[in-house]
């Protein structure tokens, strides 16, 4: 390697920007889940029951006021109602989709909320809205979804996304109005952070864990299995690169590894010079991916959707090298039966 800087420089370059890709598109990946579930983390969500005709959709999901009735609640569980709606700024013709989110003032999610500006609602007609949403500001004047009502937003929370959209918390007797729907509808779900499920005897409803509610989001399944399979199959295309690089390279050296079995070198000191090769190489690259990385993560936009978590990226970054080394076992195979007259005489 310290003689032929060029021909391992690009080698090392070609695994680096796929490691670096491979980095990029894991960070894209999980940023694109962060968008759809961080309400939902932000709740503590263990469990959460819907309607059975909503097939897992919390939005779609309406629930009676005997139905809320039925079900114990406790400090651990609270009522929402959930719908995608737009909002536009009083005398705006421009709308932005939103997840209006309606809280029971007394629980959990709403007295647990962190606020970055501002203060939660006092009056019926407030809301809070979510930092994404920058254009808007505290005491604007804003419409939303069907409610002919003016609101006012009194405070701002930091990270409120649910489904790809930013959330506008308001009061939960104001969501039938927002979401246009009977006045016999109360809410869409009841959300619980207790370790124990909550328990109904009401077969029109259905529980599920917090595993199963976010399986049920919609496009959220579809997108995480897309983004995996794309992420095997760079981690694959890297294994076959540096299984080709290390082949070629070791066809090459045929002669002189042959020499120095001649001479008497063993078998073993000339495969652990060649994994210990690898594993340089692989470093190497890895490293290199993993600056690119972190320069692209200083300068690409706010708006793309890219979160970059440190155990992940260690994970990935493990994964890509343990690969490099599986695929400098074809070239060790190699090395092992060259045949020293063979080589050397023809």
């Amino acid at each position: 390697m310290r003689h032929e800087k060029g021909r391992y420089g690009l080698i090392i370059a070609v695994i680096g920007l796929i490691s670096f890709l491979i980095f990029i598109i894991s960070a894209l990946a999980l940023g694109l889940a962060h968008q759809n579930t961080a309400s939902i983390d932000s709740w503590h969500t263990k469990s959460v029951l819907m309607t059975k005709d909503a097939n897992g959709n919390l939005a779609q999901s309406v629930m009676t006021a005997p139905e809320l009735r039925q079900q114990k609640r406790n400090q651990q569980s609270a009522v929402v109602g959930i719908t995608p709606t737009n909002i536009n700024r009083q005398g705006a013709s421009n709308h932005d989709g939103i997840q209006f989110v309606g809280l029971n003032t007394n629980e959990y999610i709403y007295q647990n909320m962190p606020i970055s500006k501002g203060h939660r609602p006092q009056r019926a007609n407030e809301v809070i809205i979510s930092d994404k949403l920058s254009h808007y500001h505290l005491n604007d004047k804003i419409k939303i979804g069907l409610d002919d009502n003016t609101y006012t937003i009194s405070g701002i929370t930091p990270d409120a996304l649910y489904n790809m959209a930013p959330v506008v918390y308001g009061q939960l007797t104001n969501w039938n109005h927002i979401k246009g729907v009977n006045q016999n509808f109360k809410a869409s779900g009841i959300v619980s952070k207790a370790t124990t499920p909550i328990k109904t005897n009401n077969a029109q409803l259905q529980l599920f864990n917090h595993d199963q509610f976010l399986k049920e989001l919609p496009g959220y399944s579809a997108q995480n299995t897309t983004f995996i399979f794309m992420i095997v199959f760079l981690i694959i295309i890297a294994l076959v690169v540096v299984t080709i690089f290390l082949y070629i390279l070791t066809l090459q050296k045929r002669p002189n590894f042959a020499v120095l079995r001649a001479q008497g070198i063993p078998n073993r000191y000339l495969l652990r010079n060649t994994f210990s090769e690898t594993l340089l190489l692989m470093l190497f690259a890895v490293i290199l991916g993993c600056g690119l990385t972190t320069l692209t993560a200083t300068i690409i936009p706010s708006g793309v959707p890219m979160y970059f978590d440190i155990p992940l990226m260690f994970g990935v970054a493990t994964g890509i090298l343990v690969t490099g080394l599986l695929g400098s076992c074809i070239p060790m195979l190699v090395i092992s039966k060259i045949d020293p007259v063979t080589v050397i005489g023809g």
